[in-house]
């Protein structure tokens, strides 16, 4: 059942990749089939950060953000996904955390467009997930 908040919101969902590329596979590998509280107790081990995550309506183009200060991140996802779009949007920003330190004004500077980062967390939040997408689970 959708609920109100959802019905509102009209959101453009991906195609799943028509290929992994070896990283992906490798790197995904040991985030499969984990409650969000592993995710992140993993998370917080492999970063040194403490995170935490908070579910919040945001608009339809804006499915997820993280903001890093210290030692601690918070990361946001739109509440009005559906559940296997949150997840995916979770496991998207844990990359960013994972991966991309520096923050988005450090990696505009860089010669790397923003969409190979974004290209990135996409590709890892489908490997991550890539089981639940295919079983249908909250799809």
């Amino acid at each position: 059942m959708i609920s109100p908040v959802q019905a509102a919101v009209s959101f453009d969902f991906p195609a799943p990749p028509e290929f992994f590329p070896p990283w992906v596979r490798e790197e995904s590998a040991s985030w499969r089939n984990m409650s969000e509280f592993d995710v992140l107790v993993k998370a917080e081990e492999v970063s040194g950060k403490r995170i935490d995550v908070r579910k919040e309506v945001m608009p339809a183009s804006l499915w997820g953000l993280h903001v890093a200060r210290k030692e601690r991140v918070m990361i946001f996802v739109n509440a009005a996904l559906p559940p296997f779009w949150r997840r995916f949007a979770f496991f998207h920003e844990i990359y960013h955390v994972l991966h991309h330190r520096m923050g988005e004004e450090f990696w505009r500077r860089t010669a790397t467009p923003m969409s190979s980062f974004e290209h990135q967390a996409d590709l890892f939040a489908w490997g991550v997930l890539w089981r639940e997408w295919q079983e249908g689970e909250d799809a």
